[in-house]
């Protein structure tokens, strides 16, 4: 295998959630823009038909898109997490308390971080900052408002 190609690392969870996106663009998007192509070939002077137009932009960016899902599918590393004994893994959910709050995040590769749904990447700041650490210790992390200190509570 070629050493210059970086392995993806994904749970399980992303791993499917990757498959069904490729699956999705592969069998229903792909098809529908090529025939949307078809369609407004079939009308004429291609150049002055806005659909055939964006129809072939948006025909590159699925293509560009399945294209990059097979990469990172070809390339990946699933992992599951480990136990709560051999610190925060990828994978892991991690609770923990800032002040007198709890939040709880789930450490993910980089392609499954979502903020929103406090998915964080392993090689975030406050991901890279919980890698190894266990229960009861505490990590700071650096963000805009300034230091934020972070106890692990619990790690599953």
């Amino acid at each position: 295998m070629d050493q210059n190609i970086h392995r993806m690392v994904l749970t399980k969870d992303g791993l499917i959630d990757l498959k069904k996106e490729l699956e999705v663009l592969v069998a229903a998007k792909r098809p529908g823009v090529v025939k949307r192509l078809s369609d407004a070939r079939d009308l004429g002077d291609l150049s002055e038909n806005s659909d055939y137009i964006s129809g072939k932009e948006e025909l590159n960016f699925v293509d560009g898109r399945i294209a990059e899902l097979e990469e990172v599918l070809n390339n990946v590393s699933v992992v599951s997490g480990g136990t709560s004994k051999s610190g925060v893994q990828i994978g892991n959910k991690v609770t923990v308390k800032i002040d007198s709050t709890i939040h709880e995040f789930h450490v993910v590769g980089e392609w499954e971080a979502d903020p929103k749904l406090k998915k964080i990447s392993h090689e975030s700041p406050l991901g890279k900052a919980l890698l190894d650490k266990k229960v009861g210790e505490v990590v700071e992390v650096d963000a805009p408002a300034g230091k934020i200190k972070y106890t692990i509570v619990k790690i599953h």
